[in-house]
């Protein structure tokens, strides 16, 4: 299944909807840090979404959340409900992987905790 970038508009975000329902999918996020030298890590994750009627898919997008998400939904927010399975990084299928950008900081001597 391949989902990239946010919706264009309503069609686009239901055909991006109907893609990923039933079936598992990747979500790729990536962070980088920069000083003397740079650092880059990546995050991969499964998101396995349930079965998804056509009129959920139009109900979620009037919802507004969808209408800015890459892929047309937010794990974080109503499309919680959509979701059967996660392996892998919460927060980085929010868009920014919590646990690499910790330790490229760590690798640069910045201690977030």
């Amino acid at each position: 299944v391949s989902c990239k970038g946010k919706p264009a508009d309503r069609q686009q975000a239901i055909e991006m909807l109907q893609l990923l329902s039933g079936s598992t999918h990747q979500v790729i996020s990536a962070v980088a840090v920069a000083g003397d030298r740079e650092v880059v890590a990546a995050s991969v994750s499964r998101v396995t979404f349930r079965t998804l009627t056509r009129r959920e898919c139009e109900a979620y997008w009037e919802t507004g959340e969808p209408q800015d998400k890459a892929g047309a939904y937010a794990i974080q927010g109503l499309a919680a409900m959509f979701i059967t399975r996660l392996e892998g990084s919460y927060s980085g299928v929010m868009g920014l992987p919590l646990h690499e950008t910790t330790i490229l900081l760590n690798e640069f001597g910045i201690q977030v905790i």
